[in-house]
């Protein structure tokens, strides 16, 4: 009876720590939402120039964001070892790689406008982006110091001041937008370029907030976080960054999976590009589920086996991989029965057309898939949060390489353009990808907890 009722447990405490990291990024996608929407009353340019600017933005910044996070495994393992110095090491170490990430950033950016010229964008879409994009890159060093403070917090198992800290961030979020954006208060009326603004100063309260919490927090306090930040640590540095930059590569790797899909299905028309775009965000939506729980395996499985407690380590791996995927399960039969609710809630009773019609129907067909892209995508979200947790990041990211780009975008050009199956291929190509991922990353994690064994 004693492995049901540890069973039971570590359920229970999945479920109670990975409500708040869902949570959390289910609010960090409402402020990308609110956005869009806000954009969208300022034109066609302006929201082109939207699309066009935030989709470089945030790929470059997940990238760097995915180093830093190394900090999350970092101070779990330590935490669950008791080791106070190395959670104080590893945070102050995080704030150093990001500053040193969020200075090539900056400087990547400085060129963007005229960069995309160069790549055939119409000029006044660039020139708008280019000003969009100025105003968001002095929320960069902001964002990645956030996220090394979120490391901290969550390694620790206390994700709910971030998550309250984000949701505070929504609604800065709003009030910004409607006073540099539209001209309120006084301010002048900055259309776009406001929304960069109102961005950036989001996450410099993000920052503020969290900063001003673990300083001020009796829990936090303890670790004296900042008593020696300016005294780089070298060789924890080097561990840091050892573990982070196959994360940010692996997220840059799976970024740009989506980005060259909806490429791809671009050159299908304007219609496939539509459908996509509603299957796409519908099943973005979806994945904050296991992406949160997935986030809280890293902590799990890293406290548990920092204690040495590899059988629990290795049960609450299993847990969470078994509970992402049981949710996937369901949103997928939503997808699977039901894709016209899922359809008019992008369309509306818009279908009025022969575009209209088109847009549809292949998005109610692109549903079907995705209700089995996304069990495989909520596999593989929870097994890769579960061997971070045992700071197991370079096998994962040649996964990911593999799976991705080899087999997902080879698959998905052979279907989509060699038997014409259109953007219905493209879609199996990455369901293809993901199978492969999730298969190869949860073999991965067995065999590691197999032999009891936490990479470094």
């Amino acid at each position: 009876m004693a492995f049901p009722q540890a069973l039971v447990r570590e359920l229970r405490a999945t479920m109670v720590l990975s409500v708040p990291f869902v949570l959390t990024q289910l609010a960090q996608m409402s402020m990308s939402f609110v956005d869009v929407i806000m954009v969208g009353r300022l034109g066609p340019a302006a929201m082109a120039a939207a699309v066009l600017g935030s989709t470089i933005y945030f790929t470059l910044l997940m990238v760097c964001t995915g180093v830093v996070m190394a900090v999350n495994p970092m101070v779990a393992q330590a935490y669950g070892a008791g080791d106070a110095e190395e959670v104080s090491r590893s945070v102050r170490q995080g704030l150093w790689l990001a500053t040193m990430l969020g200075i090539p950033l900056v400087l990547i950016l400085q060129p963007a406008g005229w960069l995309m010229q160069l790549l055939g964008q119409e000029r006044h879409i660039a020139v708008l982006a280019d000003s969009y994009l100025w105003a968001m890159s002095w929320g960069i060093f902001p964002n990645l110091w956030f996220t090394a403070l979120r490391g901290f917090c969550e390694g620790l198992g206390r994700p709910r001041p971030v998550l309250i800290v984000t949701l505070v961030a929504i609604a800065l979020n709003v009030f910004g937008n409607w006073v540099l954006m539209y001209g309120k208060f006084g301010f002048p009326a900055l259309g776009l370029e406001g929304c960069g603004w109102s961005s950036a100063i989001v996450y410099g309260g993000l920052f503020l907030m969290t900063l001003a919490y673990v300083q001020y927090d009796r829990g936090f306090r303890l670790y004296q976080v900042f008593s020696t930040i300016r005294k780089p640590d070298r060789e924890h540095f080097q561990t840091l960054l050892r573990l982070g930059w196959p994360i940010g590569t692996q997220f840059g790797l799976e970024a740009g999976l989506f980005l060259t899909a909806t490429l791809l299905v671009g050159l299908f028309g304007e219609a496939a590009l539509a459908a996509h775009q509603v299957a796409l965000n519908a099943s973005s939506v979806t994945f904050m589920v296991p992406l949160g729980i997935g986030m809280a395996a890293t902590v799990r499985v890293g406290q548990l086996t920092g204690a040495r407690n590899h059988g629990g380590a290795a049960r609450a791996g299993w847990t969470a991989i078994a509970f992402g995927t049981l949710f996937m399960c369901c949103s997928a039969l939503l997808f699977w029965l039901r894709p016209e609710w899922v359809v008019w809630l992008y369309t509306g009773q818009e279908t009025g057309g022969q575009v209209g019609e088109d847009v549809v129907k292949l998005a109610a067909v692109l549903l079907g898939v995705a209700a089995v892209f996304q069990i495989f995508d909520g596999l593989q979200a929870t097994a890769a949060g579960s061997l971070r947790g045992l700071k197991d990041t370079r096998v994962p990211m040649l996964i990911g390489a593999l799976s991705y780009w080899v087999i997902g975008i080879g698959t998905a050009l052979v279907l989509g353009f060699g038997l014409d199956w259109g953007a219905r291929g493209v879609w199996w190509g990455l369901t293809l990808g993901l199978l492969t991922a999730a298969v190869l990353l949860n073999a991965r994690f067995f065999r590691l907890t197999l032999h009891r064994r936490s990479v470094v």
